[in-house]
């Protein structure tokens, strides 16, 4: 018979996020749990469809493959380890096993028997914001900064227990953290009462810690930035963050990038955006003006009759991609400025200009005379209407 589809297993549309996946996922795995299903035969063989179609899409890669693909991208990978029945051949004890370990986080036995071992979380993420100027972005810089975090406690080498006194296992859980209760005809599992799920006792607390293995305190760390980077963009340091309770590993510090406003520059992705104001007889005859970049001046050519707004790109003087071989590009935005404070004589002179720029036309002013021809067609309609 033809395996059904994963997500209509599990009863959930195609974009289910995991949380979605694994909610799902869990409510069938109770449902068809053995204790609830004793003998019956379709039970296991939901209860382990169920458990193929979410080890297939609750990882990435092989999500990716079924979803392109169907069962034929997974059929290697997926369906593992469903050997054996309710017997003794162990193949479903298996499955149980990783059913409480994906729920509750702890190593069950093969048999039911538990392994006596500890409880542990990893330690949390944490997040640290920097500001940089936009040269420290555009080139990388090292920063130390100063993280206060919960870590290991260097007394007792994070055990939670004064050097040289006792750490036993939970008389009551025997070391796993959890106990079960029986509820009318079912088992359910719950944290151990008397070590409160962490599956050991300390004779001794730590005096620095009070067993808990942590203490709050604060580490200086020297963080390369890499060039390129720009505004809210993460630099992991991996293992730097929380350290872990019950021995876990430590979670990392994600340092969060921001950039200050530039007072010349404004930035886009890898470009640099940069307003260039011009003389006025700069920008009718056309000639040179100087403009900065981050690697110094460089001259822009300015052809006769260019106009305010206008738009020239300089390849290759913009920041450097930090993942890609290319640089951005500067773009320099004109803005034509008209005279100020002029003498008598400038008056008379622009005066004269301006008698034989205009002659009676727009030919040298283009723009004002479209403006001028839009108005005149505007006022004769609306003396039409009337």
């Amino acid at each position: 018979m033809a395996k059904r589809d994963y997500y209509e297993v599990l009863g959930v549309p195609r974009q289910s996020d995991d949380g979605q996946l694994r909610k799902a996922y869990r409510k069938l795995a109770m449902k068809y749990h053995p204790d609830r299903n004793q003998g019956d035969e379709s039970a296991e063989g939901k209860f382990k469809e169920a458990k193929e179609a979410y080890e297939v899409l609750s990882d990435a890669r092989k999500r990716a493959a079924y979803d392109q693909f169907g069962h034929a991208g997974v059929n290697a990978s997926a369906g593992g380890g469903f050997g054996g029945g309710f017997g003794d051949g162990g193949g479903l004890h298996d499955v149980f096993d990783n059913i409480f370990n994906d729920f509750f986080g702890v190593a069950q036995g093969r048999r039911g028997g538990w392994r006596g071992q500890r409880t542990v979380y990893r330690g949390r993420d944490l997040e640290y914001g920097v500001q940089l100027t936009l040269e420290e972005a555009a080139f990388g810089i090292e920063k130390t900064i100063p993280v206060t975090t919960m870590q290991t406690c260097g007394h007792c080498d994070g055990k939670g227990a004064e050097p040289g006194s006792d750490i036993r296992d939970c008389s009551t859980c025997r070391g796993s953290g959890q106990v079960w209760a029986q509820q009318g005809p079912f088992s359910i599992q719950r944290t151990c009462p008397h070590c409160k799920g962490q599956g050991r006792v300390i004779e001794k607390p730590c005096t620095d810690c009070s067993g808990s293995g942590r203490v709050r305190s604060t580490k200086t760390l020297a963080v390369q930035i890499p060039a390129g980077v720009d505004r809210d963009d993460r630099v992991r340091l991996s293992g730097e963050g929380e350290a872990g309770i019950g021995g876990g590993p430590p979670g990392d510090l994600y340092i969060v990038i921001d950039i200050r406003p530039h007072e010349v520059f404004q930035r886009k992705d890898n470009d640099l955006l940069i307003d260039v104001p011009i003389p006025l007889t700069t920008a009718a005859l056309g000639g040179e003006v100087e403009v900065p970049t981050l690697n110094g001046r460089v001259k822009l050519k300015v052809p006769a009759g260019t106009q305010s707004d206008k738009l020239f790109r300089m390849r290759g003087k913009g920041i450097k991609s930090k993942r890609e071989y290319f640089t951005g590009d500067l773009i320099c935005r004109t803005h034509v400025e008209t005279p100020v404070n002029l003498t008598a004589r400038q008056k008379e002179l622009l005066r004269e200009l301006d008698t034989s720029l205009c002659g009676g036309s727009y030919k040298h002013s283009p723009k004002v005379g479209r403006w001028m021809e839009g108005i005149k067609s505007f006022f004769d309609n609306l003396d039409l209407k009337i």
